[in-house]
């Protein structure tokens, strides 16, 4: 009979541990401790439990699969330069089952399985050392719980139906009884370790504590996994009726249950209420200045409006990748044309309606958008210099905060990717291919070519993701209420735009509220798993992707650059890549493990 062949965990998280702790190397080395020696002494339980956390993935490096986010990528947002990217091949449609990043369902699982041998064995570990030893041992099993809950969360909105591991699983076992578990048992499951957590864990945490999980992770998990749930992907998606497992069991809800929709505003709306009674807010900076909220909304660390990050560390490499390559940097992260249409005017009104087959713009004559000219007239706080494009020119703040783009100042200079500018093409793959780069998420002090970077969080929640949660899941349930227009007209306030208009119908602010998404969100690995599970994917993860022609311009105002150009038309099989293959290791090692439809 075939057995399961797991890694064990302790000994990775014990080795973290030895890496920064003196005391631990002088006491035994750390291939004689067992289970019963990590559980027995205090440190070594804490330090178990803080590596479950590096198991998460690290969501801020978009070009490495290491990093486990190759969504900004394969969304409409970015285009990579790199060949070797995973998103490349979800972008030309060359992935496959057996070709596919199977670190994502390995890490996940990883995580779980530490989390599960810890809250199996935290109750033999002796507390007296520390104070208040029992109250902190409730909420390190907190923590474990909400982590068991978001390993479970980050597979599920990539490969839908997954197991259930609720239990660590030793190598004598037989693997072949790990089948999927049908996809309503995995949120709910998922939002049962939210509700637990919740009362073990506290609203906040102290300075040493920052980025461990708190109450509020847990309700902002909760709200989110109902969203997905609610949403068309999971919630009676006909492309996956009659899908089971070899059992018999149905994987997907076989109908639509419009109810989901009202238990995701009940959890999003608790959620953002516990939140702000206990201090937490949309962040402001200190000026007020709208493309300052937004832009230092990311620098800020552990701001106000922050609810769960990853710590980064030093972690420059965000830095390097985002800044033109004529200043130390590797000018990868290219946001695409699209995504920089969308962007609406300073007005709130949409510069661009649609597209002509020849990639012309249909303009919007009432947002007072310009495609062509130049301004000789710099904006009066800065948000852009003069001498620059005129589509450049009357955007929002959010644009001014989020992109870099031709002739724009960043860190003491004028951008310049014309061709033979000097962050233009030098040979090898270090250049935008879209004409533009990335500006959200980077510090200005930064020095790239001196190596002096800041400290880094990923955020994975923030509170106004909450409100649009809310926003969206109130419009479906009940319509374009009041508070519909409340919460999202907060965001759009913060970013210095106009309330939305009154009297829209309910397909009307569907429509605006997802355009709220995909532009204050951008670049958090919300927009791949936002256009699949509203089933859109199969429009915007596919066809024409278009920037400006670096590959012209010699000087500046030279209309050449400013073509619009075809970067890439990309490949996307519906319904077959609204879900990832499980990796086709993992189907040989247990063939009761089903694929995805489509995949198989």
């Amino acid at each position: 009979m075939k057995r399961i062949c797991l890694l064990s965990s302790f000994v990775i998280s014990l080795l973290v541990y030895a890496s920064c702790n003196k005391e631990f190397l002088e006491k035994r080395p750390d291939e004689d401790l067992s289970i019963d020696d990590v559980f027995a002494e205090v440190s070594y339980a804490e330090s178990f439990l803080t590596s479950v956390y590096s198991n998460l993935p690290e969501e801020m490096n978009f070009n490495n699969n290491w990093g486990n986010n190759p969504f900004i990528g394969a969304s409409d947002e970015m285009e990579m330069p790199y060949t070797d990217v995973f998103s490349r091949f979800m972008n030309n449609g060359s992935w496959s089952a057996d070709n596919t990043m199977r670190e994502i369902w390995e890490r996940s699982a990883r995580g779980i399985r530490k989390a599960n041998i810890f809250l199996e064995n935290i109750d033999r570990t002796p507390m007296t050392s520390r104070v208040g030893g029992e109250q902190l041992k409730a909420r390190w099993k907190g923590e474990a719980l909400f982590l068991r809950g978001f390993f479970h969360f980050l597979l599920a909105r990539v490969y839908g139906p997954i197991p259930i591991m609720d239990r660590s699983y030793q190598t004598d076992e037989d693997f072949t009884k790990i089948r999927r578990a049908p996809l309503e048992q995995v949120v709910d499951f998922i939002v049962a370790q939210c509700d637990t957590a919740a009362g073990l864990l506290t609203m906040t945490v102290g300075e040493n504590d920052l980025g461990r999980a708190t109450t509020a992770a847990a309700l902002a998990l909760k709200a989110r996994v109902l969203l997905y749930m609610a949403s068309p992907l999971w919630n009676g998606n006909p492309d996956y009726v009659g899908f089971t497992d070899k059992e018999g069991t149905l994987l997907f809800p076989q109908t639509y249950d419009a109810t989901r929709w009202e238990t995701a505003m009940r959890a999003a709306k608790d959620c953002i209420d516990q939140l702000e009674m206990a201090g937490y807010g949309l962040y402001y900076a200190p000026s007020g200045d709208p493309v300052d909220n937004y832009q230092r909304l990311f620098i800020e660390n552990h701001n106000k409006e922050i609810i769960f990050v990853r710590n980064m560390g030093n972690f420059g490499q965000i830095e390097q990748v985002s800044a033109p390559n004529g200043m130390g940097g590797w000018s990868g992260n290219a946001p695409t044309q699209e995504l920089v249409d969308a962007y609406q005017m300073s007005n709130g009104e949409s510069p661009i309606l649609g597209y002509r087959d020849d990639l012309t713009p249909i303009t919007n004559p009432l947002s007072g958008y310009q495609e062509s000219g130049y301004t000789d007239v710099g904006h009066p706080k800065g948000y852009h210099p003069s001498n620059i494009h005129m589509r450049y020119v009357g955007r929002e703040p959010r644009f001014y905060a989020s992109i870099n783009y031709n002739e724009a100042v960043w860190r003491g200079r004028r951008i310049e990717f014309m061709r033979l500018g000097r962050d233009g093409i030098k040979g090898g793959p270090d250049y935008t291919p879209t004409g533009y780069l990335m500006k959200k998420h980077l510090d200005p002090q930064v020095d790239v070519p001196q190596g002096r970077y800041s400290l880094k969080t990923w955020i994975f929640f923030r509170l106004g993701e909450q409100y649009l949660n809310y926003a969206e899941a109130l419009n479906e349930a009940v319509g374009p209420v009041d508070d519909v227009y409340t919460y999202v007209n907060a965001i759009r306030a913060r970013a210095g735009l106009p309330g939305l208009k009154e009297g829209l119908t309910r397909d009307e602010m569907r429509e605006r509220i997802r355009h709220e998404r995909r532009i204050e969100l951008a670049f958090e690995t919300h927009r791949y798993f936002d256009c699949h599970r509203w089933k859109i994917a199969h429009i915007t993860d596919a066809g024409k992707i278009t920037g400006m022609d670096i590959n012209q311009g010699e000087f500046n105002r030279d209309d050449r650059f400013y073509r619009r150009t075809l970067i890439e038309t990309r490949v996307f099989e519906s319904p077959k890549h609204y879900l990832w293959p499980i990796p086709l290791y993992d189907i040989l090692r247990n063939q009761n493990l089903v694929q995805n439809p489509g995949w198989e």
